[in-house]
Formats: C-alpha cells, structure tokens, sequence
C-alpha cells in the first residue's frame, strides 16, 4: 500500500518503472481524444468541479486511462471525498501512476499522470481516509470505467511460501504476491511480522479472472489448502501471524465467505476458526519473499515442507489447474 512517504520518495528519487510506454504526437492525440479530454490529459488542464456524474458512481468496475487504456484505479478504493471529482485512495498498481512535484499557482502539489502515456490525471493529497491517508483527486475526463473481469482476494492459511506456490498453479489465477495484512503496524518488515506483535498475518493476495475462476471457488480451495480448524497455528508454525483469515474486500465478497465457511464446516471434525474480516490494507513482503518456492525449489525447506503440498494440491484439484 502506498502512504505519502512512498509519493514524495517517488517525486523526488524517480517514478515506479511502467509495464509499458505508448508515446504519439501531439496531432494524434488531438486527432483521436475529444476536447476536453484533449485540453486535460494532453495540456494539464482541470474540469470543472461537479462537472461529471463519475463522482457518485460506486458500482464494481475499474477505470482506465482514456488515452492508452491502462488500468488506473478500482472501485473499491473509491470513495466521495465532496470535492467534487472522482477520488481514490490506491491506484490499481503500485507503478500504474507516476508522481511531479507541482508549483503553479503559488501552490505546491503532487500532481499524477498516467505512467504509460503521460496523461495528466490530477493530483494527489495526504488528507485521504485511514488506512493509507491518500486522496488521488482525478478528473473524471481522464478516465473511462470499464468492466471488471478481474477481482482481488486475499487470504492466509500459515507460511505464504506453501500458499503462493500452491495458488500460482490454478486456472484464472492472473498473479499473487505475498505480504502481511490485518494488523495495525504500517509497512511491517518480515522480521516483524514474525515476532507476533503487529497483528498481520502472512497472506497472498491473488488477482484473478472471475469469468474463469469465480471467487468462492478460490475459497473453497484456501479452505482444503490448510487446516482451518487449528487457532494460530499450522504445523509447527506457531503464532497469530499463521492464522487462517480471509480479508473480503467489499459485501460480496463477505457474504460469499461467510456462505463457503458454512458449506465447508461439515467436512471437518472440528470448528472452522477462520477469521473474516474487511480488507483495509496489504504490505507486499520483501522481494525475497516472492515466489518463493520457484526461485528456491532446491532448498529443504521447500523440499520437505513445500512441495509435498503442492504435489497434494494439484492431485486433489486437478479440474481447476491451469492447462500446459
């Protein structure tokens, strides 16, 4: 998750590199964007304040840059600042935006362009809602909702080393990064996430394409990837940041987690313990972290510990693995 500390590192040290780079001539450009969008995008220029119905649009869905159609912002991280443009509080990734210090009319801003083409976006505040404190205020001219076929989960059921490498195989599964999440402590180091005292849990957080694996689909597969019935506890992992969670990330999402729980209790001897809570805010782990079991696949642990359960995951779930 993004905090102000992170915007003002990237005006001043560089931009997130972009996955991409669309360039065109100004004439192109004029050629294929209307006016105003033109005026905004291309010649930093602001819409009028209330000027778009796009404020009080809530509905699940993303937004795109309308320039080159890349994918800057989701609607779960919307929300009605009353300024009187569409607000967010994360992009839609780390490095989908990039950040300029802004001086004109005698203020000093942090504007925000479109990291694959330059658009000029808005700009962004650190007086946004808690957890991240961010307010991305963007002109809605800029933007274009597109339907969402992708969706995020995030969840954890002990080491993330066994659950990243046990999801990376599934059919719709677009990409996971491992990370903490549900605790109190901002941007947490492993080291302290492992002494118990932050509150996070080791989690997974999976994009994924809902028209090829659905969501509940994704828990009924968390559910039988560890032992839900075990408080704190996975093996000889022991502690709270082992603990079975499912972060939802809006009222569906709860209620199908809520649903699967209920379905998946009679399979077990004992009482499912997992927690459901709201997602608020995930710190990706340290780059040592990611994909884990493939970079190391060598090592014991990943022998021992790793691989048997990945070998049982894809026997029991052959129907939903991705086809090679």
């Amino acid at each position: 998750m993004l905090t102000w500390l992170d915007i003002k590192r990237f005006t001043k040290q560089g931009n997130p590199t972009a996955d991409r780079c669309v360039t065109k001539t100004d004439e192109q450009w004029q050629a294929e964007l209307s006016p105003e969008a033109y005026r905004v995008t291309r010649q930093q220029g602001t819409e009028a304040a209330f000027s778009s119905g796009m404020c009080n649009l809530f509905e699940p869905g993303l937004y795109a840059c309308i320039c080159c159609d890349t994918l800057l912002f989701d609607s779960n991280e919307k929300f009605d600042s009353g300024t009187g443009w569409p607000s967010f509080v994360q992009p839609y990734t780390p490095n989908a935006v990039a950040y300029h210090g802004d001086n004109s009319f005698g203020m000093q801003r942090v504007e925000t362009t479109c990291n694959t083409c330059g658009a000029h976006l808005g700009h962004v505040f650190p007086d946004g809602p808690a957890p991240s404190g961010l307010r991305y205020c963007i002109n809605a001219v800029a933007l274009k909702k597109v339907e969402a076929t992708t969706e995020k989960a995030t969840f954890g059921g002990g080491c993330f080393w066994c659950t990243e490498a046990m999801f990376q195989n599934l059919a719709g599964v677009i990409s996971i990064k491992s990370g903490y999440s549900g605790g109190q402590v901002k941007n947490p180091t492993y080291r302290e996430v492992c002494s118990g005292l932050t509150g996070h849990a080791e989690v997974i957080q999976v994009e994924f394409d809902n028209t090829i694996i659905s969501y509940s689909d994704l828990l009924k597969l968390h559910l039988s990837s560890h032992d839900p019935t075990t408080l704190n506890q996975q093996g000889a992992d022991k502690g709270t940041q082992y603990r079975s969670i499912i972060l939802t990330h809006n009222d569906e999402q709860e209620k199908s987690a809520t649903q699967v729980v209920a379905q998946m209790q009679p399979l077990f001897g004992n009482n499912i313990v997992t927690e459901i809570a709201p997602f608020e805010a995930f710190y990706k782990a340290e780059e040592e972290h990611q994909n884990y079991y493939l970079n190391n696949s060598d090592a014991g642990y990943c022998q021992v510990v790793i691989e048997p359960k990945v070998v049982k995951f894809k026997a029991a779930h052959q129907d939903k693995l991705q086809k090679k």
